[in-house]
């Protein structure tokens, strides 16, 4: 069995920036060890698979370890095979996934992906989080991820945790923020848990950072950074029980698997 394959990095306007994701457009479902086997196959981040379903879509997410729940950058970058490779887009599309109907619309270059929004709730460090991070977090809060809120954006820029013993905390992943110097705020995301060490661009980590930093800094529209070695940009919106994130993408490769 041939099936297309295509690898797109999403939340930038550049290739080897942002956050790289596998698209892979299928007739009908795999069985799933086989959608698995093809994402840990790829070994990035996140493999996108995607079908038609009556008038409408299917998409799901694939970490090398798990499927998942949401994914922003994965989504993003579907949407841009659809609208640049595939012919499928019209302007705006609906995606139905694990976590509801997702919508994906453009707004010039970007494309705007509208996500449940995910606020986080105060929380006691767990032990051992401020060893694996090496600094203490001046806030703690949790929405199935943990969000670790820094003085400065320097101090995410330069932060160096501890895999391994981030690893052993028991929480998909971790967030690390801080209000940004060029931009209104920064962030990091670490995953090993699912088999990610460091994302480099993490869509459903702002779903959790939108509310927060809407909050504090007392706006609705944000733009942020996520600070990997990769990098990239997101102009964000808070709604209320939703949030939106526009960004870019750029295809890298396309090809075959043969399976």
């Amino acid at each position: 069995m041939r099936l297309p394959i295509y690898q797109v990095d999403a939340f930038s306007a550049r290739i080897f920036a942002g956050n790289p994701a596998a698209v892979m457009p299928l007739e009908t479902w795999l069985p799933d060890a086989t959608l698995q086997a093809i994402a840990a196959e790829n070994n990035l981040s996140e493999t996108a698979f995607f079908v038609r379903e009556g008038t409408g879509w299917r998409l799901r997410w694939f970490t090398p370890r798990s499927e998942v729940d949401l994914c922003g950058h994965a989504t993003l970058a579907t949407a841009h095979v659809m609208r640049a490779k595939l012919g499928l887009w019209s302007g705006r599309i609906a995606f139905e996934t694990r976590s509801g109907t997702l919508i994906v619309s453009e707004a010039g270059d970007k494309l705007v992906l509208d996500f449940p929004a995910q606020p986080a709730s105060p929380v006691e460090a767990p032990a051992g989080l401020a060893a694996a991070l090496g600094v203490t977090p001046r806030e703690v809060l949790q929405n199935i991820d943990l969000v670790c809120v820094l003085d400065t954006a320097q101090q995410v820029r330069a932060l160096a945790p501890d895999i391994a013993v981030l690893a052993r905390i028991d929480v998909r992943g971790v967030i690390v923020t801080a209000a940004g110097d060029d931009c209104d705020f920064v962030s990091r995301f670490f995953a090993p848990r699912a088999g990610i060490d460091e994302d480099p661009v993490t869509g459903s980590a702002h779903c959790k950072l939108i509310p927060y930093w809407s909050r504090r800094l007392g706006k609705t529209q944000l733009f942020a950074r996520q600070v990997s070695a990769r990098g990239g940009e997101l102009w964000c919106e808070h709604r209320g029980k939703r949030v939106t994130m526009a960004g870019q993408a750029v295809l890298f490769l396309e090809g075959v698997v043969t399976v």
